[in-house]
């Protein structure tokens, strides 16, 4: 009996490529998108996605990471890093753009039953534009567009997007980045020229290069690799495209062979659900931080903590309590307790960013380094104070694809019995449902972060074209990445 299963197990017939990926692939290579409120949506995307990577530069930390990996390369058409006077190879460029993009926790958001930010997979998307353009010029050709790096996004974005809608990594311990892995290998495949069997044999690496645990988003381990990972997955991305384009044969059942497929080995035997058709839903409706450098799950939070700023700030010493009222993703999530070790593991605790902006009225990035951490001790003395509860509303309408709220409530006890008001805010400035409100925000934000980098030339030519739709779909990548760079 059991040599019999071996048997069937071990049998060689090459099957047909998994049905997912065939979606994926057909997908990227064939699907025109023809929904202006995507377009227009990922043009203010690739903006605050540019702005949160200079905005990043600022810090030594980031920096470190980022150029050739041998002083002194010298790549032809080599790709450029926006802030910097890097051009690199597509590979550390994606590596590069990518780190600078999520350094900070400040890109755009997708929340489902997984979580993820989807313009992470820029770090591909413009590095291989800004390459790929090079070389067409260099050969009398007409460079691609900045339409060309949206498309890429806008189908970047709905694979990772609608593959989390139903589909929770984090719970069998995997972290988000797979998907930026996975989109990002398809649409670079796509934008390098590739073939259907080309994208299909790239997607199948993708998922087979396995594991991506989330150990260091979490206490106790949480730390600076959740700043880097989804460069580091982009940048992956890109060679596993480049790999494909080199004949490389695929895996055809890399999710769903018996035993060693990634079902199997790294979702506890559950196939990858998925019930809507790839699109442009998720550019359509993808979440924003335009207020707070903080995990998306404490936005509304942070909004909260600043609307109570004036009612606490002259009477912290007389607080007894904090609750916070909020939904189940963040409890699992961010809700710490003990000891902060770094950066990295401050913007991801709840208290701490609740803490912050009842203190100052504000909560920026250098509100989470460790000399200001020292500096301040009532922030941990707040902390302290705070009992987080969960509101099973919160954690239903977190969930409902009608609302996907991010609900958050606050209210300070103090020691003589009385109270603030209890502040509610179910959806932050960067939803779907502020949309208006969000996107003057977003533009101020973009014009800010510019101007933290570049000359007040550059920063006027590149608002003067990115406030102009039709004008930004017709602008050369090599041009707007010239503009970026020193």
């Amino acid at each position: 009996m059991g040599s019999a299963k071996r048997s069937s197990l071990n049998r060689s017939d090459r099957p047909n490529y998994d049905t997912e990926l065939e979606a994926i692939a057909d997908y990227v290579l064939a699907t025109e998108i023809d929904n202006d409120l995507a377009w227009q949506t990922a043009r203010h995307c690739f903006m605050d996605t540019i702005g949160c990577g200079l905005l990043a530069l600022r810090y030594p930390e980031c920096l470190k990471h980022l150029g050739p990996l041998v002083a002194g390369t010298q790549v032809p058409h080599g790709a450029r890093v926006p802030g910097t006077a890097f051009r690199l190879d597509p590979v550390k460029a994606a590596w590069d753009i990518g780190c600078c993009v999520r350094w900070l926790d400040y890109n755009d958001t997708w929340l489902a039953a997984e979580w993820g930010h989807p313009s992470d997979n820029l770090g591909a998307i413009l590095a291989l534009c800004d390459h790929l353009s090079q070389q067409r010029m260099a050969t009398g050709q007409p460079p691609l567009t900045l339409k060309h790096v949206l498309e890429g996004m806008i189908k970047a974005h709905e694979i990772q997007g609608v593959l989390a809608l139903e589909n929770s990594f984090n719970r069998v311990g995997l972290d988000h980045v797979l998907l930026v892995k996975v989109a990002s290998t398809a649409v670079a495949t796509w934008l390098m020229g590739g073939s259907r069997e080309q994208v299909l044999a790239a997607l199948s690496h993708a998922w087979v290069d396995g594991q991506s645990l989330r150990t260091y988003r979490h206490a106790p381990n949480a730390g600076s690799r959740k700043s880097w990972a989804a460069g580091d997955a982009t940048s992956r991305a890109v060679r596993l495209a480049d790999i494909a384009m080199r004949g490389e044969m695929g895996i055809p059942s890399a999710l769903t062979a018996r035993e060693w497929g990634f079902h199997d080995v790294s979702f506890k035997g559950k196939p990858l659900s998925r019930q809507q058709e790839y699109a442009s839903y998720v550019m359509e409706n993808i979440l924003f931080k335009l207020s707070f450098p903080a995990e998306f799950h404490a936005q509304t939070a942070c909004e909260a903590a600043i609307k109570l700023h004036d009612a606490v700030v002259e009477r912290v010493d007389e607080i007894d309590k904090i609750t916070l009222t909020t939904h189940e993703s963040a409890i699992r999530i961010i809700a710490k307790e003990g000891t902060l070790a770094n950066p990295a593991d401050r913007d991801h605790c709840l208290q701490y960013m609740v803490a912050v902006p009842l203190l100052f009225g504000e909560l920026t990035a250098d509100h989470y380094e460790d000399e200001f951490h020292q500096a301040h001790p009532r922030i941990d003395q707040l902390r302290e104070k705070m009992q987080v509860v969960e509101d099973e509303s919160y954690s239903r309408d977190y969930l409902d694809p009608d609302k996907r709220s991010i609900a958050n409530a606050i209210q300070v006890f103090f020691k003589d019995g009385t109270s603030t008001e209890r502040v509610e805010v179910h959806y932050p400035i960067g939803h779907r449902h502020r949309r208006d409100e969000g996107i003057k925000v977003l533009e101020q934000k973009f014009a800010r972060n510019l101007t933290t980098r570049l000359p007040p030339q550059k920063v006027e030519k590149i608002l003067s074209v990115c406030n102009d739709h039709q004008r930004f779909l017709q602008t050369p990548v090599t041009d707007m990445m010239a503009w970026l760079t020193f």
